[in-house]
């Protein structure tokens, strides 16, 4: 995985882990996701790129998400955003919020069918 990759995938957990405020178990995960892929310093600069500007974060996110994401291949893009779906759940709940904006983001990257036919089972 490329660093850009790295903050791709780190700026997407960080981005929906931020929309509710960010709790200490999601701390965790993102922390626990970041070291486990030698990446402390692209968590780093995806914290910053939420803090920076916390009340558009999921819009500026998306946008830079769009471009990195259009490189990749779709099973790579569903693997990115079912891995966020999935830590979502282990923290005990995805809030309906949450969800759209992961479903939003499936529609840009053209896997949503992908996405849910993954929810549903």
């Amino acid at each position: 995985m490329t660093s850009e990759e790295k903050k791709a995938f780190l700026l997407l957990k960080a981005v929906i882990f931020h929309y509710h405020g960010l709790d200490e178990e999601e701390k965790r995960i993102l922390e626990d996701t970041a070291y486990s892929m030698g990446a402390e310093n692209e968590l780093k600069w995806a914290t910053q790129f939420v803090e920076e500007d916390y009340y558009n974060a999921f819009d500026r996110a998306r946008a830079f998400l769009n471009q990195v994401m259009s490189k990749l291949d779709k099973s790579k893009r569903l693997y990115y955003l079912s891995s966020v779906w999935n830590a979502n759940n282990r923290k005990g709940y995805i809030s309906e919020m949450e969800a759209i904006a992961m479903l939003r983001l499936a529609q840009d990257w053209q896997i949503e069918r992908e996405l849910l036919e993954m929810i549903r089972k």
